[in-house]
This record gives C-alpha cells, sequence and structure tokens, in this order.
C-alpha cells in the first residue's frame, strides 16, 4: 500500500458523497479506481464488463454512501466489498443467463431504411411512421444499438461483443440516440 493510499480519508469522503459532494465521488475514483479495477477484473476475467462495474460500483457508492457505518469497518472495505459483491453477481448473473442463438449474419441490415417495416409493428407503437423516421435520423451503429437493445433485448455488452465495439462506445451510443429520440418524438 502507497503512503497516499493510508492518508486518504476515505471515511470523510463517503460522509461527502451521502452529502452529494461531488468533488469527494472524483477524489474517490482518483484514489481507488484502478485498483478497485484489477480486483473486479481479476474475478470477472472480461475487461469490458469489469469496466461496466466500475462504473457501477462509483454509481451505488455515490447512492448508498449514507449507509456506510464506520462501527462495522473502514470506508475502504466497505467499497471493496461493493465491488466483490457486484463482481460476483455478475458472474452469477452471467452463467444463468443462455446464450443468444442468433450469429451476427442472420441479424438485419439497420442501414437499409425498410428494416423497420420488417420488424413487428408492435414494438414501436401506434406512431409507426414517425418513430421509423426519427430512427432513421440516427446514425448507423446508433441505429443498431437501439435495434438489438430494444427489439432483441440484449444488453450493452452483448451489443458490444456483436459489433466489435468497445462497451463505453455502445453505453454512449444508446444513450445519445434515446435523447435523440425524445427530442425527434416530442
Amino acid at each position: 500500500m502507497s503512503d497516499q493510499t493510508d492518508a486518504f480519508d476515505y471515511e470523510t469522503c463517503l460522509r461527502d458523497c451521502a452529502a452529494q459532494k461531488q468533488s469527494a465521488l472524483r477524489a474517490l475514483y482518483q484514489e481507488e479506481a484502478n485498483r478497485l479495477m484489477g480486483v473486479i477484473f481479476n474475478i470477472v476475467r472480461d475487461r469490458a464488463t469489469a469496466e461496466d462495474l466500475i462504473h457501477d460500483l462509483f454509481l451505488r457508492v455515490w447512492q448508498k454512501s449514507h449507509t456506510f457505518d464506520p462501527s462495522r469497518g473502514t470506508g475502504r472495505g466497505w467499497i471493496y466489498s461493493i465491488a466483490r459483491h457486484l463482481a460476483l453477481d455478475s458472474i452469477r448473473f452471467s452463467q444463468r443467463r443462455e446464450p443468444r442463438d442468433q450469429s451476427p449474419d442472420e441479424l438485419p441490415d439497420t442501414s437499409d431504411s425498410h428494416w423497420c417495416e420488417r420488424v413487428n409493428t408492435s414494438h414501436w407503437g401506434m406512431h409507426n411512421d414517425r418513430v421509423h423516421d426519427c430512427i432513421m435520423a440516427l446514425e448507423p451503429e446508433r441505429r443498431t444499438c437501439i435495434y438489438h437493445a430494444y427489439v432483441h433485448g440484449y444488453t450493452q455488452g452483448e451489443i458490444s461483443d456483436l459489433l466489435g465495439a468497445p462497451l463505453g462506445s455502445v453505453k454512449s451510443w444508446i444513450k445519445r440516440s434515446l435523447s435523440a429520440l425524445k427530442e425527434c418524438l416530442a
């Protein structure tokens, strides 16, 4: 352990997170993200999953920091416990999931402007033409992500694997696409 880690005040940082001080979460991330990534990666053995779990971990720390009780252990121990549980839950969940039976070659080409018409219209609701126009206004990779997420129910990790794109990019494409669709349909 480095001297810097020994001097870092995890308990104060968690109290500040509970008080919604973003600087505290940023400091915690800068202090521990790399080491936590190593711990999570050693459990899940997949970099994309580990990166996803790091995001989930810091989100959970932000949302649950008010539940930290220093009488039950150290702040650093509390954070590492959450990281370990998230990683183990991820492994258990992935073992329960059935593998997808569609290969990338069997999936529709969403760059074709008529793909939406071939999809069951119940996925899109009553305003199919308007939804179609808004979806077709998206960039092709974003359109593909939305299709796989909301028609096939694929997770962001599965879409990342399917497209061979980084998980962070897929998350960003989906988030931005949903914002664009919301604005277009408003």
